[in-house]
């Protein structure tokens, strides 16, 4: 009867061993480690994800508030201009009022004058056979009247226009309001979520931001204006984002932008997309300080070159105006005011 005996392992067959031997050693160990210890990448994306929204949401925000401070605007003037216009038909009236008195004692009043006196006169001069007994230039004051009528009419209509249009642009922005502060609430609860180590990491790491830099370095301003806009700037270095303000005491991207150039004397619309539009566009290899570059494809972010391949903007909330480099984020645009 025949024994057996165990082969010692060869060398190759030693190797298999050993790896497997690790792997069940690694094994156990990843199987300790509890399931819900993910990196916390994913959530800081979140935030800068939102952060993005919000800033998209601003933009529109500021687009429909410019837009309903515009249509106020023009409602006053309108409002005026139809009061000033009803005085001078008020005073017509009475003028015309008299001449009808005046025929009235003579021996009756004109068909015609009782016709454009009476609540709907438009259509009196269709009927010119009435009018064989006023001279050339009261038939004149007639027809002036009803065209002073006619205008008034029309400025009215254009009045009640503009009145539903501001309606609805007030109701855009109460809902763009809404829209931004639920997007800055759930970044506010996400960073919360983070840990302390992280959060400061998120803090220090978003766009890499300073505001120790002095000097623009390298190239000088494109203008007078230019440089005056952001001396402005540099001086609000520190203040808050403030979503949907254009300063002094905070701002938003383009709310800084405004302000800046509003203090060198140029005026810039309130929105970045329209900055991006307010002057020659230029290539990002020959900015200047003082020129708007705007981010994103939809340019829904903008800063101020200010040289030294730096921006200064107002990053998002949480993060004051501060210098950051200018490939931050992907530029759309370089625009020269």
């Amino acid at each position: 009867m025949g024994s057996h005996r165990r082969l010692a392992p060869s060398g190759s067959d030693r190797g298999v061993t050993v790896a497997v031997g690790l792997l069940s050693v690694a094994a156990a160990v990843l199987g300790a480690v509890p399931a819900t210890a993910a990196p916390h990448d994913d959530r800081r994306a979140e935030v800068d994800r939102l952060h993005t929204e919000a800033e998209r949401a601003t933009e529109a925000y500021n687009k429909a508030d410019a837009r309903t401070d515009a249509l106020r605007e023009e409602i006053g003037t309108a409002q005026d201009a139809i009061a000033r216009q009803q005085e001078r038909i008020n005073t017509m009236r009475e003028a015309l009022g008299s001449l009808a008195g005046a025929q009235y004692r003579s021996g009756g009043i004109d068909p015609s004058l009782a016709l454009l006196l009476s609540a709907d006169p438009d259509d009196y001069l269709d009927r010119a056979s009435v009018l064989d007994r006023i001279t050339t230039h009261q038939a004149g004051e007639l027809r002036e009247l009803q065209d002073a009528l006619r205008d008034l009419a029309q400025d009215r209509a254009e009045a009640g226009r503009k009145l539903t249009e501001l309606e609805k642009g007030q109701k855009a922005v109460a809902a763009h309001k809404r829209t931004v502060e639920r997007k800055l609430a759930e970044a506010r609860e996400l960073l919360a979520s983070l840990p302390d180590e992280e959060r400061a990491a998120y803090d220090r790491g978003s766009r890499s931001g300073r505001t120790d830099l002095t000097g623009s370095g390298g190239s000088a301003a494109a203008s007078g204006r230019a440089a005056a806009a952001v001396a402005a700037a540099r001086s609000a270095l520190g203040k808050p984002y403030v979503w949907g303000s254009n300063g002094p005491g905070g701002f938003d991207c383009s709310g800084l932008t405004q302000w800046s150039y509003a203090q060198a004397g140029v005026g810039l619309p309130r929105t970045s997309q329209a900055q991006s539009g307010a002057g020659r566009q230029v290539s990002l290899a020959d900015a200047r300080p003082g020129d708007l570059v705007a981010y994103r494809d939809d340019a829904s972010h903008i800063g101020m070159y200010v040289g030294n391949g730096q921006v200064i903007h107002a990053p998002y909330p949480g993060a004051p105006v501060r210098y950051d480099p200018v490939g931050m984020m992907p530029v759309s645009s370089v625009t020269r005011v």
